[in-house]
């Protein structure tokens, strides 16, 4: 079997595996988001924090609960690093130093994952499981209640009230995260995951030296890694790493878990306004991006000229040969259109058409499926928007789901939309200008400029992955890195909330024959064409510096 027909068999198990949890997973997680009933763990939770689940919150109540909530955990993450040498279970590595343990707080907070440290070098067991890991829950559940928050301000109407958050963040982490992650352990512990408390211990001699191991609890945090589409890998390897993602089967699954939620989610969106339909038309835009990304990133990968390529049936550099072309290729998408950041090859060594398109996922906004719960209120900014140009053809006032897109509305969602670039081209820009940050790239030319906006680019968007080229554990770097996560991650959600705010308050607009049909096969036509466009005008010059100069050279 030709490693082409390999690559496109794991597709088609990869979307019949997503088709089957589709349906039960969306409603699933819409009866949670809609109940009215508390579990007892529940409300020992609500007990210990103070909070009264029953009492709905406007939007800025909602946001204040947001950001204090991630704002105690970038202290207490932060205050876990700096004092970690004085822990137990630390297996006798030292603090960590001032920069990388606020840029590994704000991170593990935003959802990021970005790591500029090797994991196994420099974390011990207690921060892995007691920090990072309980991040990992803990930020995917933010922004899945923040997703929701939106919805309800599409399907509620004459109230300002989007729910309550410390509801939201409970029960997505109690009655959704912990129970799928628990059967994602298990199974990643049954394709050979290691999942233990052991020390640093030695494997045997390498290259004239000893080599050492320590063990941990892997397989769990590998679960929520990518179910959570966190990233953030207990290993410097991350999924390349045999502990983490030990074999082909393992590989797919972890794709699965990483797509699972985000593309479920648009069934829970459809439930929850009312109309499967919406759902089905945000999934066929998100599905045509994914796929099509994922043949033109199998198609570089597979097809690029030359001896060394050809001898080895591809380009392979950088890549393991347990996955292949087409298990790294499908990885890389899936990691990168989601906000996810995990690895299993190093995508410094892809094709430069290849690492290209890497970047584009993430500069698209992550939205195809994108992030657990970022993904789905990215796509509806973005539908909001594509409703806006289709108002102007046709000089209508734009409408999506019975609510009027006025003035508010869209400057909040041009709010959104311009943020993120901002910081990513704003960083780009003053690291390229100052002398210090180059001295991190080990390439030069587009290669090393696409080092640096690859870094920002994945912050940013808090992706979390790296190109694998640039030294990052430089107090500029860390710093600016952390920055832009934190801003990237927050100030999005503001506009998100407000946006919400505004459409909860609004009285329902009936619908007319003029009324644009957001449930058709078109509409999510106008919508990946818009998020193109918008993508493509916004992220073009610093592409063509890089990875389109890199390709069109090779």
């Amino acid at each position: 079997m030709s490693s082409q027909i390999a690559g496109l068999l794991q597709l088609i198990a990869l979307i019949v595996a997503l088709a089957l949890a589709y349906r039960p997973l969306g409603d699933y997680m819409a009866r949670v988001y809609s109940s009215e009933k508390h579990y007892k763990p529940e409300k020992w939770i609500y007990k210990v924090i103070g909070a009264d689940p029953a009492a709905e919150m406007r939007w800025p109540a909602y946001l204040r609960g947001v950001l204090a909530f991630s704002a105690v955990s970038v202290l207490f993450l932060y205050l876990m690093q700096r004092v970690q040498g004085s822990l137990p279970g630390s297996l006798g590595f030292s603090s960590i130093d001032p920069d990388q343990a606020f840029n590994t707080a704000a991170s593990f907070v935003a959802n990021t994952n970005w790591q500029s440290y090797y994991g196994e070098q420099a974390m011990g067991h207690v921060v892995q499981t007691g920090g990072l890991a309980v991040q990992n829950f803990l930020s995917a559940a933010v922004g899945m209640a923040v997703a929701v928050a939106l919805v309800r301000g599409f399907a509620r109407s004459r109230t300002g009230e989007l729910g309550n958050f410390w509801a939201d963040l409970v029960r997505g982490t109690v009655r959704i995260l912990i129970p799928v992650s628990v059967i994602g352990a298990i199974v990643l512990v049954a394709c050979g995951a290691i999942q233990n408390f052991s020390g640093i211990h030695q494997v045997g001699q390498f290259m004239g030296g000893t080599q050492e191991w320590n063990g941990g609890a892997v397989a769990s945090q590998e679960a929520i890694k990518e179910l959570g589409t966190n990233g953030g890998g207990y290993f410097n390897a991350n999924s390349a790493h045999p502990f983490e993602n030990p074999n082909p089967l393992s590989n797919l699954f972890e794709i699965f878990l990483i797509l699972l939620i985000p593309f479920a989610l648009t069934r829970t969106f459809g439930r929850m306004v009312g109309s499967l339909k919406q759902g089905y038309a945000i999934l066929g835009a998100m599905a045509v991006i994914w796929i099509g990304f994922t043949a033109l990133m199998m198609w570089t990968e597979f097809a690029h000229r030359g001896p060394a390529f050809e001898v080895a049936g591809g380009a392979m550099e950088g890549k393991e040969t347990r996955f292949g072309i087409a298990g790294s290729s499908l990885f890389a998408v899936a990691t990168t259109l989601t906000s996810t950041g995990a690895v299993n090859s190093f995508h410094s060594s892809y094709t430069g058409f290849g690492g290209g398109i890497t970047m584009l996922g993430m500069q698209l906004g992550e939205i195809a499926p994108g992030g657990v719960g970022s993904g789905l209120y990215g796509m509806l900014i973005m539908a909001i928007i594509a409703v806006f140009i289709a108002g102007l053809m046709v000089g209508r006032t734009p409408e999506y789901l019975g609510k009027k897109i006025g003035t508010l509305q869209i400057k909040l969602a041009a709010c959104y939309i311009l943020i993120t670039p901002a910081l990513v081209l704003g960083f780009t820009a003053v690291a390229m200008a100052l002398p210090t940050p180059g001295d991190s790239m080990t390439n030069s030319g587009a290669h090393g400029f696409s080092e640096i906006l690859y870094a920002y680019t994945s912050g940013a968007n808090n992706n979390g992955s790296a190109f694998a080229g640039l030294n990052a554990d430089t107090q500029w770097f860390n710093t600016t890195i952390g920055i832009a996560m934190l801003l990237g991650r927050f100030l999005p959600i503001v506009f998100v909330l407000a946006l919400a705010g505004s459409l909860a308050e609004q009285k329902p607009v009936p619908e007319t024959a003029g009324t644009l049909r957001t449930d058709k096969p078109l509409y999510s036509g106008l919508l990946v064409g818009t998020i193109l466009i918008i993508t493509g005008l916004t992220y073009f010059p610093a592409l063509a510096l890089g990875p389109l100069a890199e390709g069109l050279a090779s």
